[in-house]
């Protein structure tokens, strides 16, 4: 099994924007592999860019807001992940996980891993201070599962 890193995306303290940490402290209550890594990745993008460093695959959670269902579940595909936005100009309060995944593909290079993967769940409130909405916790525990299900499964790296 290559190693794999799960990253959860958020702010705990803005409701259903905290999906990402919170289902990551879901997954490390559960138990994981030893080949699994989780990392709350918080408000902190440049620091998840740091985390990936050497992992085969990245899977990252966040809150989306988009305007569609509460609770609707996206997984971005990784062609889309190659069109990551640029970094000029670009300040740390601005910096969300495609900035960081961009600013790894620079920083790493070649420790860039081969496959990342994206849940985005679609936020209903994000009033400082409530808790997850009904709908939000309800698909955070399908992510939680597809997660599971991808750390099962060998990562698709080339070896020489």
């Amino acid at each position: 099994m290559g190693r794999t890193v799960i990253i959860g995306c958020g702010n705990l303290l803005r409701g259903d924007d905290g999906v990402g940490p919170i289902l990551i402290r879901h997954l490390w209550d559960e138990g994981v592999p030893d080949h699994v890594t989780l990392v709350d990745g918080g408000t902190a993008g440049m620091d998840v860019a740091f985390k990936m460093q050497g992992a085969d695959r990245v899977v990252i959670i966040d809150a989306a807001a988009t305007g569609s269902e509460p609770g609707t579940i996206f997984e971005v595909p990784a062609a889309e992940l190659e069109q990551l936005p640029p970094l000029e100009g670009l300040h740390t309060h601005q910096f969300r996980w495609d900035h960081a995944l961009a600013f790894a593909h620079w920083l790493l290079k070649d420790e860039y891993p081969e496959e990342i993967t994206v849940f985005l769940i679609e936020a209903a409130d994000v009033t400082p201070g409530v808790e997850l909405t009904p709908r939000v916790a309800d698909s955070m525990g399908r992510v939680a599962a597809m997660v599971r299900r991808l750390w099962e499964e060998p990562a698709d790296v080339e070896t020489g």
